[in-house]
């Protein structure tokens, strides 16, 4: 893109970095509400590890950590946190007798389907003006922004 002013900022940059500010604190905001849903002693940064349990099925915690972008450390302690709460279990990988696969329990499946239900109805209403293809195309460029990696790569 072209700057306005040399060597001065994009302003379509600076729009950009300024909805994705109020984007990401609206949505920390919203994690924080729905993992009180799913448990209330849940942290909001785990609400996404029950997505992606629940999407992608059964996991290494390596392969978590890779996925959000994490330590294992962090990921390690935020498992624990979910198995203490019942929502998650380990099982040792068939694959690798050293390694175990994490799984949501059926009350982590229960609890947590039941919030992301209620979030979609929630989205459902909010872009009911936009048409479907808008929708499909905001989905197509979060996408593409989620696939470059992390947001201070």
């Amino acid at each position: 893109m072209e700057n306005t002013a040399p060597g001065g900022p994009d302003p379509a940059h600076l729009a950009l970095e300024r909805e994705l500010a109020v984007f990401l604190r609206r949505a920390r905001a919203s994690s924080g509400e729905m993992a009180r849903e799913v448990h209330p002693d849940l942290e909001p940064a785990a609400y996404g590890l029950l997505l992606r349990l629940e999407d992608a099925g059964r996991q290494r915690a390596t392969d978590l950590a890779a996925y959000f972008g994490v330590g294992k450390a962090t990921m390690s302690r935020q498992l624990r946190a979910l198995e203490s709460l019942g929502l998650i279990t380990r099982e040792p990988d068939p694959a690798d007798g050293r390694a175990s696969l994490v799984a949501l329990t059926e009350e982590g499946h229960t609890r947590f389907s039941a919030v992301r239900n209620a979030r979609r109805a929630r989205y459902v209403r909010k872009l009911e003006g936009w048409d479907r293809a808008e929708v499909a195309e905001l989905a197509r460029l979060l996408h593409r922004l989620n696939s470059l990696g992390g947001a201070e790569d």
